[in-house]
């Protein structure tokens, strides 16, 4: 398994769009369920943090992720454009493979 993990702080008066967009059904999620090797999203809210959410999207191995971005180049970057207003920040934490497997 591979994980890409973001971070966000969201504008108080979008959260309810943002939690919608990012969360395990929303767009970004269906965009990548186009691919058979996307195997979730999950959206965490921070518990001390009002506004500060993390995105776990789980991909089969980092390949079929790479292969995924590469095809959906435009659909990616047109989400992306289309929810950035909804963010005040966001930042990628990094992108993990199971420790001990290769792949």
């Amino acid at each position: 398994m591979y994980v890409v993990i973001w971070r966000y702080s969201v504008d108080p008066a979008q959260e309810a769009r943002f939690v919608k967009a990012c969360g395990p059904k929303g767009d970004w999620a269906k965009l990548f369920s186009s691919s058979k090797d996307y195997l979730g999203t999950e959206l965490l809210a921070d518990d001390e943090r009002p506004g500060e959410y993390v995105t776990i999207d789980r991909w089969e191995s980092e390949e079929s992720f790479g292969h995924f971005v590469a095809e959906n180049e435009a659909d990616y970057d047109r989400l992306d454009r289309r929810f950035e207003s909804l963010t005040l920040s966001e930042s990628r934490v990094g992108a993990y493979g199971v420790a001990g497997e290769k792949g």
